[in-house]
């Protein structure tokens, strides 16, 4: 039992602070998946930590990861938030640049060519 005045802090069930839900309703969101907020979208009537996300979205694009340790919620937590914004149109998700897209492809052959030519 804990005493007057203090509250417990531990453990929290994950569908708490998820509104009730369990599991994403999206099974295409990832860690790594980038949630963009629409800024035309109210914010009212969003539940705490929903609104929590969206409040840390809208300055720019981040990822689920970054989100989830900046709220410091677990990444399911944050996984089911944030799919039930996307389903809702608050969020927008986009899957991030694969690591063979993210370099001109121009680019790298004129640098093999100038190191090839030393």
């Amino acid at each position: 039992m804990t005493p007057r005045g203090r509250r417990r802090t531990g453990m929290v069930r994950p569908y708490t602070p998820a509104d009730g839900h369990a599991a994403p309703t999206r099974r295409s969101l990832d860690l790594a998946t980038i949630l963009i907020a629409d800024r035309e979208m109210p914010l009212h009537g969003l539940g705490p930590h929903a609104y929590r996300v969206m409040q840390h979205c809208l300055p720019g694009a981040l990822s689920v990861a970054e989100v989830s340790a900046d709220l410091q919620l677990p990444g399911a937590v944050t996984k089911v938030i944030a799919a039930h914004l996307v389903d809702s149109g608050h969020l927008i998700a986009r899957n991030p640049a694969p690591a063979a897209q993210k370099h001109d492809r121009a680019l790298l052959e004129r640098m093999l060519n100038a190191l090839q030519e030393l």
